[in-house]
């Protein structure tokens, strides 16, 4: 291994790591604690990409159509969601997002943005460590979006 590949595997693992335990602390932290993570998941692909079918959103989270089918349920009894027959295929359903579960995803970012903030505040970054954050947080959206 070359000095440039000990940098790499390195960064990759201290990457994974602090991602890891960063993103186990935010799903900890939504607006109802009752809901599962794949709830607020498919609640959240719906308020960033709109109305979408049940497969589409089984492929998306990577699950059975029959979970997802559960999972539009559930959230549907919670007046979350609404189903709709898709017009051009009467056999398909389009899922919507209610205002209720809209609600939800706004108030969960909103929290998730206040445990960051005083995270970062407690530990008094500076403007420099900030910009370096914002820097850093770009990258990782490249290697995320691959």
């Amino acid at each position: 291994m070359t000095a440039d590949d000990d940098a790499l595997h390195l960064t990759a693992a201290e990457l994974r790591l602090a991602t890891f335990r960063l993103a186990r602390r935010l799903r900890r932290t939504r607006a109802v604690d009752a809901m599962s993570d794949a709830q607020l998941a498919v609640l959240m692909t719906l308020r960033l990409h709109g109305r979408r079918t049940i497969s589409a959103l089984a492929e998306r989270e990577r699950v059975a159509a029959p979970s997802m089918t559960s999972l539009i349920n559930g959230l549907e009894e919670q007046g979350l969601v609404t189903r709709t027959p898709d017009d051009e295929d009467r056999r398909r359903v389009q899922v919507d997002i209610t205002d209720a579960g809209a609600g939800i995803v706004e108030r969960t970012i909103e929290r998730r943005d206040e445990l960051l903030i005083g995270a970062m505040t407690e530990l008094e970054f500076s403007e420099d460590d900030l910009a370096t954050l914002r820097a850093a947080s770009a990258l990782m959206r490249k290697v995320a979006e691959r």
